[in-house]
């Protein structure tokens, strides 16, 4: 029986159980999306790089090649597999399973010359503090089927409600897309003015990431599987304005991370709720407002 059908439609992902297998499927993500970005023109804030929850798992969407042969990247995260197509209709894959990142990676590269599309990467993971590279990687091992599977259900669950979020604001927007240096899924709304250099800091990440990821002025919504429980759905606002912190946001479990600098809502609370959906359309809205406000957003020009 599949964790849907026990649990409910939004399964249970306490990391204490499955942080050895996040961690491998970081990783793997991070290799994927690393190809995407060597062979894609830079998106503004990097909306080239990240990959989409899709009907199966997570997805790279069609990647262009010097070849002039495209090419996309699934992870099927039901019947744990990575498969490669290309336009042409030459397919290869392999299984996802246990075992070291390092040969995950000489697995996939491999892959990807045999199709004749090899791409060259920095081979080292971001937003890791003491990152291995994937060459030398055997220490990240572990890959559980049912907790990848599980993870995917519960980012199947979320993906309608930000998107639903996402549909009322006619300004600048991001799609809602997977970022693989924390594994967050995330949605991020604009307000159209330019935002002071970010100051940067995240390991790996040289200062130039951040400051594209952070041009402009921003409200951003996000889950990231991480921290403690069973991970957070977050909300923040940059450049912080003044007040933002002080605001009282919904729902009741809500509340101001002073070390992050972000509003947290457990995974928890809300998969347990009556009402998962609303419980987070309710989280997305009133941190959005809580940032419109008190950064003096054009709202009447910026919302549906």
């Amino acid at each position: 029986m599949q964790p849907a059908a026990r649990e409910g439609r939004w399964p249970a992902l306490p990391l204490a159980e499955w942080h050895d297998t996040r961690d491998t499927l970081q990783l793997w993500t991070q290799i994927i999306g690393k190809v995407r970005m060597a062979n894609t023109p830079l998106l503004n804030h990097w909306w080239n790089v990240p990959l989409y929850v899709s009907a199966s798992g997570l997805t790279t969407s069609l990647i262009p090649h010097p070849t002039g042969e495209g090419f996309q990247v699934d992870l099927d995260l039901r019947a744990h597999r990575l498969d490669i197509v290309t336009v042409s209709g030459s397919r290869r894959s392999m299984p996802l399973r246990s075992g070291p990142v390092a040969d995950f990676y000489a697995s996939f590269m491999g892959l990807l010359v045999d199709l004749g599309i090899s791409t060259a990467i920095w081979p080292v993971p971001v937003e890791i503090e003491g990152a291995i590279p994937f060459v030398a990687d055997d220490v990240h091992t572990e890959y559980d089927p049912e907790w990848a599977h599980r993870f995917w259900l519960a980012l199947v669950q979320m993906v309608p409600v930000f998107e639903q979020f996402r549909a009322r604001f006619v300004g600048k927007s991001s799609p809602v897309h997977l970022f693989w240096g924390g594994l967050d899924l995330a949605t991020t709304r604009f307000s159209g003015r330019p935002a002071p250099p970010h100051p940067g800091g995240a390991p790996n990440c040289g200062p130039h990431v951040m400051a594209e990821a952070y041009s402009h002025e921003v409200s951003s919504l996000g889950y990231w599987p991480g921290g403690d429980g069973e991970g957070f759905f977050y909300s923040y606002a940059y450049p912080l304005p003044d007040g933002y912190q002080d605001v009282v946001v919904a729902p009741g479990a809500a509340s101001w991370s002073k070390e992050l600098g972000e509003f947290l809502l457990p995974y928890e609370q809300v998969r347990s709720a009556a009402a998962p959906e609303q419980v987070l359309l309710e989280f997305a809205q009133s941190t959005y407002e809580a940032a419109a406000l008190t950064a003096n957003w054009d709202r009447t020009s910026l919302e549906r």
